[in-house]
């Protein structure tokens, strides 16, 4: 009876989390290029609650990850989509690679919430994963949540070691949060979609493609004009 009860109670929960995830994964490329740039100008807009200026102007690369979907019933699940830029040698930033974010939990939690999330990327030891393909926050790459105002500092020894300072926006508030055992990978179908079919990141990142959509485009523009105040 207990089994059968416990089944029950899993296959709900399933129930629960595969809709919801399967929803958020229908925004197409460009709709979510131009989310991206929503909370770029959202949160670095946002008076004394931005990401620290020299931590943004030192960045190797970023990614911002829009409406990252978060779902709970007993285990827990959260998925995004979003976009990553790295810097060139000459200091700009390149043309964004899409991508995706995945994680998991366990234990109890219930519901369905929706996040914006920001990794700022100190070392090129992640941006060398990413353009692999995938890395793993926490085991590929150290992360710590990030310090939060323009004139923030990281405080901790543990912060100061940190390869990625993450940030979330949930229901207005901004702040730095721990997303270790998060997966980040290269979402190669959206790729292809804007920027032609085997077109690798490093290709993207390194400036050899072309015709690139506005929405696209103003990711970048954005990233430079918020690293260069």
């Amino acid at each position: 009876m207990l089994k059968t009860s416990l089944q029950r109670l899993l296959l709900a929960g399933l129930a629960l989390l595969l809709p919801a995830m399967a929803v958020h994964a229908e925004d197409p490329p460009l709709v979510r290029a131009a989310n991206a740039v929503r909370v770029l100008n959202d949160i670095m807009q946002a008076p004394d609650k931005a990401i620290p200026k020299d931590l943004l102007q030192n960045a190797r690369a970023i990614a911002v990850i829009p409406d990252m979907l978060k779902a709970g019933f007993i285990f827990g699940g959260r998925r995004g989509e979003g976009l990553i830029s790295v810097k060139s040698p000459d200091g700009t930033w390149s043309n964004p690679s899409f991508v995706t974010m995945t994680g998991g939990s366990v234990g109890f939690q219930v519901g369905v919430s929706s996040t914006d999330v920001i990794l700022v990327f100190r070392t090129q030891r992640g941006v060398d994963s990413i353009v692999n393909g995938k890395f793993t926050l926490g085991a590929d790459a150290s992360a710590a949540a990030g310090p939060v105002g323009r004139t923030a500092t990281a405080s901790t020894d543990a912060q100061m070691k940190a390869e990625i300072y993450s940030y979330s926006r949930s229901r207005g508030l901004f702040a730095g949060v721990a997303l270790d055992g998060s997966a980040l990978r290269i979402d190669y179908d959206a790729n292809a979609a804007i920027y032609g079919a085997g077109i690798t990141p490093r290709r993207i990142f390194e400036g050899g493609v072309s015709n690139v959509p506005a929405p696209v485009v103003d990711f970048r523009d954005r990233l430079e004009e918020y690293t260069s105040r």
